[in-house]
């Protein structure tokens, strides 16, 4: 992304993957134009402000012709860097991590787990979901120099401690899904993944903010 992209809101930013998704399925359905009603649909997200999204990074469609769709995909697959593979590491392989591994990303063949690391000693050795699982011992010799995120399954009580050697490893990009608050430098980002809160969430826009 260059520099003037780089100062797109985060906001934008997060919402880019969920349009290139669905840009994505559209091409593979034989589609070539979609309008930005027909997005703001797909996506949930109203067409005003997908139009302002796009208008960050230039002209990318006309108004009352809609957007191509070969060419946003080849845009946003640049923007997202998805021409190049995204080596990622698992630390943590409980019932959580087990099933990240069987999935893999197969929908998205640019990032890919290409090691987890556990204690459990009936694991280490092992292969799920064609990954090798490492003993967490072995992190400093065995975790990739090309490696660049972690996707963080364990305890919440080891999660500081774990976090602080991947990040003496060059990791720069941290997945979070225990539902610790953990600490990183500025030069490392971390995504905080609570899937109890989130669900706690949903029961409430249930309760509060009807769709009926």
């Amino acid at each position: 992304m260059s520099q003037e992209q780089s100062k797109i809101p985060q906001a934008t930013a997060k919402r880019l993957p969920l349009y290139y998704r669905f840009l994505k399925n559209l091409y593979l359905s034989g589609k070539t134009r979609v309008s930005s009603a027909e997005l703001s649909e797909a996506v949930k997200v109203d067409s005003a402000t997908i139009r302002r999204d796009f208008s960050y990074f230039g002209a990318l469609g006309k108004k009352g012709y809609g957007y191509n769709i070969q060419y946003l995909l080849s845009f946003f697959r640049k923007t997202l860097d998805q021409d190049e593979l995204t080596k990622v590491t698992l630390i943590g392989v409980g019932n959580l991590g087990t099933a990240f591994l069987n999935y893999n990303f197969i929908k998205n063949n640019n990032t890919k787990i290409e090691m987890a690391f556990d204690v459990d000693i009936n694991k280490v050795g092992t292969l799920i979901g064609d990954v090798p699982i490492y003993h967490f011992d072995e992190l400093e010799n065995r975790l990739a120099n090309d490696v660049s995120i972690a996707i963080l399954t364990v305890p919440a009580s080891v999660a500081q401690p774990i976090t602080d050697r991947l990040i003496s490893l060059g990791i720069k990009g941290i997945l979070n899904f225990t539902p610790a608050r953990i600490n990183v430098p500025d030069t490392v980002r971390i995504h905080h993944i609570d899937l109890a809160v989130e669900l706690q969430s949903l029961v409430y826009f249930l309760k509060n903010y009807p769709l009926d």
